[in-house]
C-alpha cells in the first residue's frame, strides 16, 4: 500500500510538472493558440487542400527584430510569425506543422508566383506594382519609414539631411524603403547602398561604412532596442506602409479567408496578444487598420 501511495504521489507530481511546462511553453509563444479542431472548407479551395495536408509553408523574414527574427533554435519569432501561426491555426494546422521559408524583400513575389510558399507574412508593404503579380490580404499593420543613425551622430535629423549629397544610406534590394528614399538623395550611385538583408545594413552603419539605415520605424526600433548604445532613430516617420499578406494572384477565396481571420483575431484579442508578446516589447500596441477587400 505504501508503494502504491508513493507511486501515485510521484505520478501526480510528474503530471503537475508536465502541466506547468506546457503552460510555460504556451506563454512563451505569446498568442499562439490551439488550431481549430474541425474547420470546414469548400472542396477544392486552398484552405481545404492545406487542412487536409495538415501542414503549410509560410514565407517570412529572418532578420527583422520584433517581426521575424531567426532564433537560436533555427526558427523565426516575431509579430509576423505570430500572425502567420494564427492563420495556420484557423486552417486547423498547429505551429509545429509550419515550414518556415526565409523570404527577403527581393524574392517575395517570386516565391508566391512559383508556389514555393502558400503565403507570405514579411513586413510586406501593399502597393499597386506588387499587386500586378500577387494579391494581398490585409492590411494588418501600418508602419512608417524612418532613419536609424549612430547614437553619437546628430548631423542627420530626417530624410532632408540626405539631400546635400555627402551621406550614405543603406536599405534592402527590392524593398519599398529603397525606392522611397531615392527622392531624398542627390546621387543614387554614390549615396544609396543596397544589401539583401537589414542585418548587413545595421553592420555597415555600426562600422561607419554608411551614415544611416532606412526601413520601417518598428523594424528600426527593434534594432535600437537590441543595441541602444550604438543606434537611435533620427526624426519622424515620413511615409505610410500598410503591411499585407501575400497570396497567389487570383486566389480570392484564400484572400477572403485570411481577411476574415485578421478581423476575427482583432476582435477576440489575439491580435493584441500577438503584438504584446513580440514587437510590443519596444513599441505601443497599434490599432489594426481596416482590411481592404478589393
Amino acid at each position: 500500500m505504501r508503494f502504491t501511495r508513493l507511486a501515485a504521489t510521484a505520478a501526480i507530481a510528474v503530471l503537475a510538472m508536465s502541466a506547468a511546462a506546457c503552460g510555460g511553453d504556451k506563454a512563451d509563444k505569446g498568442s499562439n493558440g490551439d488550431p481549430v479542431a474541425k474547420p470546414s472548407f469548400a472542396a477544392g479551395t486552398k484552405m481545404d487542400t492545406l487542412n487536409k495536408a495538415g501542414k503549410v509553408t509560410i514565407g517570412t523574414k529572418f532578420d527583422q527584430p520584433g517581426f521575424g527574427l531567426k532564433g537560436l533554435d533555427g526558427k523565426p519569432a516575431g509579430f509576423d510569425v505570430e500572425i502567420a501561426k494564427l492563420i495556420a491555426a484557423e486552417l486547423g494546422i498547429s505551429a509545429d506543422k509550419i515550414e518556415w521559408v526565409e523570404t527577403p524583400s527581393k524574392v517575395r513575389e517570386e516565391v508566391i508566383e512559383q508556389g514555393k510558399v502558400d503565403f507570405v507574412v514579411a513586413t510586406y508593404t501593399i502597393n499597386d506594382t506588387r499587386k500586378q503579380k500577387i494579391d494581398f490580404a490585409g492590411p494588418y499593420y501600418e508602419a512608417g519609414q524612418a532613419l536609424m543613425v549612430r547614437k553619437d551622430d546628430n548631423s542627420i535629423t530626417g530624410p532632408d539631411s540626405l539631400k546635400e549629397g555627402s551621406k550614405k544610406v543603406c536599405s534592402v534590394t527590392g524593398s519599398t524603403p529603397a525606392v522611397n528614399i531615392e527622392k531624398y538623395i542627390k546621387d543614387k550611385a554614390a549615396q544609396l547602398v543596397l544589401f539583401d538583408t537589414y542585418d548587413k545594413c545595421r553592420d555597415a552603419l555600426k562600422n561607419k561604412q554608411v551614415d544611416a539605415v532606412t526601413t520601417d520605424n518598428v523594424i528600426l526600433l527593434g534594432y535600437v532596442a537590441r543595441d541602444e548604445a550604438s543606434f537611435k532613430l533620427a526624426g519622424d516617420t515620413f511615409t505610410k506602409e500598410p503591411y499585407g499578406i501575400g497570396v497567389k494572384k487570383g486566389d480570392n477565396e484564400f484572400r477572403t479567408f485570411i481577411n476574415n481571420t485578421l478581423e476575427k483575431i482583432n476582435t477576440d484579442g489575439r491580435y493584441k496578444k500577438a503584438w504584446d508578446a513580440t514587437a510590443g516589447k519596444f513599441a505601443p500596441a497599434p490599432t489594426m487598420p481596416a482590411v481592404n477587400r478589393y
